[in-house]
């Protein structure tokens, strides 16, 4: 049988690192892919999250072909949006990022975006878009306080981090809780699966 080709995670993200792990696939390189994310004028939601995983895997394959170890690798990147109607909520950095988003999540409901794309070899890009509607609950002054004092939801898409502390604040989730997360596992199987990699390689050892 031959072997699999290196598996290359254009990610820096613990959480993706962590769902690729949870369906036995152990990337062989991580390789984030430093880009401007600002939306184009006009651009929505669903077409910011197609193209920033495109552009993603499209930069890492670039350097993975200068290098003859890297350049027969399967690349995975993906790209998570959050947004209300067409407006695209900001990765927080700062407190009042999380403050605005918060408090426009509050007892209403969002969607989230995640793009997937895979890279082979040859260039050819494979991409899925998957789209998870979301409710949060309406949340009080403290526990908005509270959640801001946690920190979480630094770096985040839209303020906060479901697999966390703001799990608590969700009534309701229609699609895909992995891909709100970061990475739908279903359908990156699927890409990875046409693109030849072979997905289920290591389950005979996955559980001990």
């Amino acid at each position: 049988m031959a072997s699999a080709p290196p598996l290359i995670l254009a990610s820096a993200s613990p959480r993706r690192l962590a769902l690729l792990q949870q369906i036995g696939l152990e990337p062989d390189h991580l390789m984030p892919a430093d880009l401007d994310e600002t939306p184009k004028k006009q651009e929505t939601p669903r077409a910011l999250a197609v193209r920033l995983a495109g552009e993603k895997a499209a930069a890492v394959r670039s350097i993975a072909s200068q290098s003859d170890e890297l350049k027969p690798g399967v690349i995975l990147a993906a790209d998570t949006v959050v947004a209300v109607g067409r407006r695209i909520l900001p990765k927080t950095e700062l407190t009042d990022q999380a403050v605005a988003c918060l408090s426009l999540l509050s007892g209403r409901g969002h969607r989230v975006y995640t793009g997937v794309a895979v890279s082979v070899p040859d260039g050819k890009l494979r991409t899925k878009l998957v789209e998870t509607r979301v409710r949060f609950k309406r949340l009080s002054r403290q526990e908005m306080d509270d959640y801001l004092a946690s920190g979480e939801w630094r770096g985040k898409a839209g303020g906060y981090a479901i697999q966390g502390l703001a799990g608590s604040f969700v009534v309701k989730l229609v699609g895909s809780y992995p891909s709100v997360v970061g990475l739908p596992l279903a359908e990156t199987s699927t890409l990875l699966s046409s693109a030849g990699y072979p997905l289920r390689s290591g389950w005979d050892s996955a559980i001990s």
